[in-house]
């Protein structure tokens, strides 16, 4: 393995990555302009982007046994074709019902990609570099929040909504192609196994879901992962352009500092998960301390919060999207590779579980604010400080599952291994090694 056609390989399962974050993402700097165009309140508006998060996270364990059944290869393919038809659909939806309809789809053929790219890492790489290409597929892929930051943002604001979405719709058929064209579920060397049953495959999700490493990477993407995707996704622009008064340009070139962060911090998150093994809880720990801390900076701070304040936020959410990689990390090396499909997909339901509760629970407090006479206009500062205060409790909650679910990954590591973990998981290395091989 990690031959040049494991390479190609890599890279259109990036680009099918990058096209459905651009898909995800598209609607985040389209919040204002869905405003104008569906005359509806905040909170029936933001479900146009928690329903697609609920769609996502509601099919990460079904795909996950698909995966594990058929290969990523399909799953790729058909959930490409699935946003398409959902982009194409909001592109020239007359009413928010529409729209709707648009987003459930685009969250359908989203939730196949992410996880199928993931699983296609491991089948065509092998070694301590699967962790760091797994931080490297999830940096690449943000630079479809880029696309819909910058060039979806300028089409949208001078050819209007029907054209800026129908370009995106054609990325995804160009990733759709690809697909279908160079991806192979594995080296032609590798000996297939035998395609499971889906009795076979469902008898395996119980154990799955059940084992205490599963948990704990459910639990440090449902942690790191949501502030920055609730922010990125749909209420950081509304937020920067009608609660601080930035100008559109300036809310999207700022937008693209999450994923410029990202960048950067990735990879060094890669090698440190890859490095250090034993100290991946504590670094999801430190992330969630870090993203915190600049929330509580940005929601103290009296008045509207300086520029350089909002930066210093941004880059903190910047750092905890690869943050939440480190729960792949987790499934990886707790679960068997004929069931690691339906674990990267009980993981990556953790993020998007919390984002979508976050989001939609923020639309309804800003509502609320404004129809008791709390907020002059609906998305001042004053109210989004408010709302966005419930991250505390979402996140918070998340923090005290992943502390029990550790706990109990050690204690199993402990039965397993026949030895003694101890506070700081000092004999993990040898027991993560033996399972690997």
């Amino acid at each position: 393995m990690n031959s040049k056609r494991s390479w190609v390989i890599f890279a259109v399962a990036a680009i099918a990555y990058i096209s459905a974050v651009l898909q995800r993402t598209s609607l985040g700097v389209a919040g204002v302009s869905a405003a104008d165009r569906f005359h509806t309140s905040a909170a029936i508006l933001s479900s146009l982007a928690v329903v697609q998060l609920i769609i996502y996270a509601a099919l990460q364990i079904p795909n996950g046994v698909l995966i594990d059944r058929v290969g990523p290869k399909w799953l790729i393919v058909a959930g490409t074709a699935v946003m398409v038809a959902g982009q194409l659909t909001l592109a020239f939806s007359p009413d928010i019902g529409a729209a709707i309809v648009g987003r459930v789809l685009v969250g359908a053929g989203d939730s196949a990609i992410f996880i199928s790219v993931i699983r296609l890492v491991n089948s065509w790489f092998s070694g301590r570099i699967v962790p760091q290409l797994s931080q490297w597929m999830g940096n690449l892929g943000a630079l479809g929040q880029i696309l819909s930051a910058v060039p979806f943002a300028i089409i949208l604001h001078q050819a209007g909504w029907s054209a800026a979405f129908t370009s995106a719709a054609s990325v995804a058929l160009l990733a759709c192609v690809l697909g279908l064209l160079v991806l192979r579920d594995r080296p032609a060397s590798t000996a297939s196994e035998p395609r499971p049953s889906f009795a076979e495959v469902f008898a395996r999700l119980g154990p799955t879901l059940r084992r205490p490493g599963t948990q704990l990477g459910f639990w440090s993407h449902f942690v790191t992962q949501s502030s920055g995707t609730v922010f990125s996704l749909f209420w950081g622009f509304p937020f920067m352009v009608s609660a601080l008064g930035y100008d559109p340009s300036l809310a999207s070139a700022l937008l693209v500092v999450i994923v410029l962060v990202g960048l950067v911090s990735g990879p060094v998150l890669g090698l440190l998960t890859a490095r250090f093994p034993t100290r991946r809880s504590n670094l999801v720990l430190g992330i969630v301390v870090m993203m915190a801390v600049a929330w509580s900076a940005v929601l103290l701070w009296p008045g509207s919060p300086p520029l350089w304040l909002i930066v210093i936020l941004l880059v903190a959410l910047g750092i905890g999207g690869p943050g939440s990689m480190i729960g792949f990390d987790f499934a990886r090396t707790f679960n068997p590779p004929r069931t690691l499909g339906s674990a990267n997909g009980v993981v990556n339901v953790g993020g998007f579980t919390a984002s979508f509760v976050t989001m939609f629970v923020i639309g309804v407090l800003l509502d609320a604010q404004h129809n008791l006479g709390w907020s002059a206009n609906l998305y001042d500062v004053g109210a989004f400080r408010i709302a966005f205060a419930i991250q505390y409790i979402v996140i918070g909650t998340g923090v005290l599952f992943l502390l029990r679910a550790r706990k109990r990954a050690r204690r199993q590591l402990e039965e397993d291994e026949g030895i003694s973990v101890g506070p700081l998981w000092v004999a993990l290395s040898g027991a993560i090694t033996r399972r690997r091989g």
